[in-house]
């Protein structure tokens, strides 16, 4: 498996680092951890996939991010004693390897390696939400959404045909930045165009390509 946070390290090391990791099994819908939790670990996702929830200011749940195979969560807590900036979730049945703080400090005395794979999982972390913040700024809302399904597509996407994101509009509207009127509107205009097609909390992905091109 091809773990984002490790880059290129050698295979002995990342072995090394996942023999210090606890394995941890979640069942659909069952909570990691809460907002607001403290925070000790991080998780690498070795199935399945969760989702990344904030409340609002107004008491609304907002979706943030999914994160799936080969992704991590919770890697601020390698580096900080803040509280948990949101609540993870299990979307699906899920398996993460769970390295703890007093654990990774122990890697980071004995193998200074660790310390630029840190770096470059917090470097990754903060380009995507400069990503974000650019688009919140200077790309519609329209193309948000578009752009927020084709990354969608990405995570659940495993081949050729129809790709099903099961998730909410909701979940799609928190992940854009808008509301779920906006995303009802896009989708039933994309669904008019042949490009998806609508069911009870999901959505179907019928031309990816057609919509990437949408979303540029």
């Amino acid at each position: 498996m091809h773990w984002e946070l490790f880059g290129d390290l050698p295979p002995e090391e990342i072995r090394r680092v996942l023999a210090m990791a606890r394995r941890r099994t979640f069942s659909r819908g069952e909570v990691v951890f809460h907002e607001g939790d403290p925070a000790d670990s991080l998780h690498l996702i070795a199935k399945g996939r969760f989702a990344v929830r904030v409340t609002t200011p107004l008491g609304e749940t907002a979706t943030l991010a999914i994160r799936g195979l080969g992704e991590a969560f919770g890697e601020l807590a390698l580096v900080s004693d803040a509280p948990r900036s949101a609540t993870v979730a299990a979307l699906e049945s899920a398996e993460t390897h769970s390295l703890y703080r007093r654990e990774f400090d122990e890697l980071r005395r004995d193998h200074p390696y660790v310390n630029r794979m840190l770096v470059a999982v917090l470097a990754a972390s903060v380009q995507r939400m400069d990503v974000l913040i650019v688009e919140a700024f200077y790309v519609g809302a329209e193309k948000r959404v578009l752009r927020r399904l084709r990354d969608l597509a990405a995570v659940y996407g495993n081949g050729s045909g129809p790709i099903t994101v099961p998730l909410t509009q909701e979940d799609l509207a928190g992940l854009a930045g808008t509301s779920r009127a906006t995303v009802n509107r896009v989708l039933r205009d994309e669904e008019t165009r042949g490009t998806v097609t609508l069911g009870r909390g999901k959505t179907v992905v019928l031309d990816l390509e057609k919509l990437s091109r949408r979303a540029q």
